[in-house]
């Protein structure tokens, strides 16, 4: 369906690229929410090592601690972002 447009336009002499706006939305805090994310993982990475080695736990239920931290820091590294974003969200409307 797309392409019969898009042909339809350029029969008609239109440029098919410039017809439709971009419908996506920018994500000004794309990076700041990658990056917290990751270093939660690598704290949360940190953390289980150190947890596994100091209480002797074997591989198997070892395995269940590195999920775990992972899991737990990833979501504090979102949840962090999600406040800074608030946050500065909240002073750009105080600025209006």
């Amino acid at each position: 369906m797309s392409n019969k447009e898009k042909m339809a336009m350029i029969e008609r002499g239109m440029e098919p690229g410039l017809a439709r706006p971009r419908t996506s939305a920018p994500t000004p805090f794309l990076s700041l929410k990658f990056g917290l994310l990751l270093v939660g993982l690598g704290i949360g990475l940190l953390v289980a090592l150190f947890t596994v080695r100091a209480t002797g736990i074997d591989d198997e239920e070892g395995v269940a601690v590195y999920f775990g931290c992972l899991s737990i820091f990833g979501g504090l590294g979102l949840i962090i972002s999600y406040a800074v974003e608030k946050n500065w969200l909240d002073k750009q409307k105080d600025l209006i």
